[in-house]
């Protein structure tokens, strides 16, 4: 039985990658992710708001306005300087691929960065994007030209495969997949997981809402994996959100994703849960006679089954008005 798959042109053991999360920040971590049977890690993001926040706390406690120029290109050196070192060191120490991740929110900030990722050995580069349209003077296509410029810029300077990973608040997903094709990302991720604030209504304060996902949350990334890999061709679509084990993996494939990601079971099932997950994959593979994963990818998928309307009901009591 066969598992392998092809995403970003880089060939993985299995489709199951370990999404960007504290789970992928040193390297024994990702030592025991291989273990136990990653097909691939994304490392934890480099936050470009986390740098320029760190940059404007030592900035307060600095008495020397002077010294604000070299706070700045000292605090974000480091932090890159230190993801580097990390990409060095698990690149030596798994045979996994390593791909790179970075949260940003303008492109000028990493384009001196982002060459240097590759030089230090990551396979491929996942760019985590979210830009919150908060401004009611611009149209919504100006926040889309953001990604495209983030990643048409960092394109310039490297040649390693690129995956955007995005979230789901977009007028036309297929659309803008298809732009982002165009600018040159050979991958999507879908969907990323933002933060979600919510609030205490004893305290009045803001808090976090759930950060772990669950296995219902599956239904948010499902449709669009099953609709955009049947409508925009040659770019591989990773599926991420609500895969809590081996079934939800299967589901994912069939709507056509190429790879799959997983995070919040393995914090709270261990990094060991990566074997169940494979190991029902391969039982349901057997089940039904299936010896390797291109046999049955895409069979649910839009283009696929005799009925798409499936994928493009919206409408809940128009279907399921007999609920009482």
């Amino acid at each position: 039985m066969k598992l392998t798959t092809n995403y970003l042109g880089i060939e993985l053991k299995n489709p199951l990658i370990v999404s960007s999360s504290g789970l992928t920040s040193t390297v024994p971590k990702i030592e025991k992710l291989e273990s136990a049977g990653a097909g691939a890690v994304v490392l934890k993001s480099l936050f470009e708001e986390q740098i320029n926040m760190d940059a404007s706390t030592m900035l307060k406690e600095s008495d020397y306005p002077e010294a604000e120029d070299y706070i700045l290109n000292y605090t974000r050196n480091n932090s890159v300087d230190q993801y580097l070192e990390l990409i060095e060191k698990a690149k030596d120490s798994v045979s996994i691929p390593i791909i790179a991740s970075i949260n940003c929110i303008s492109s000028k900030e990493w384009l001196k960065f982002a060459g240097s990722i590759q030089d230090a050995g990551a396979d491929a580069l996942e760019l985590n994007v979210f830009i919150l349209p908060d401004n009611i003077h611009e149209n919504g296509y100006i926040y889309e030209q953001l990604y495209d410029d983030i990643l048409v810029n960092i394109k310039t300077k490297i040649t390693i495969p690129i995956s955007i990973k995005i979230g789901q608040h977009f007028s036309n997903i297929p659309a803008f997949v298809k732009n982002l094709k165009g600018m040159g990302a050979q991958g999507v991720v879908l969907f990323n997981r933002f933060y979600a604030p919510d609030i205490d209504v004893d305290t009045m304060t803001f808090t976090s809402s759930e950060v772990f996902s669950n296995p219902v949350d599956l239904r948010q990334s499902l449709r669009w994996v099953g609709i955009v890999s049947s409508l925009v061709k040659n770019i591989n679509i990773c599926a991420s959100t609500g895969v809590h084990d081996g079934k939800a993996l299967v589901k994912q494939l069939l709507a056509g994703a190429t790879a799959v990601q997983v995070c919040s079971v393995l914090y709270k099932k261990g990094p060991e849960y990566l074997s169940t997950i494979l190991s029902e994959l391969k039982e349901w593979m057997k089940k039904h006679n299936f010896n390797t994963i291109d046999e049955f990818r895409g069979r649910m998928s839009y283009k696929s089954i005799p009925d798409p309307t499936m994928f493009e009901r919206a409408q809940f009591m128009k279907y399921f008005s007999s609920i009482q």
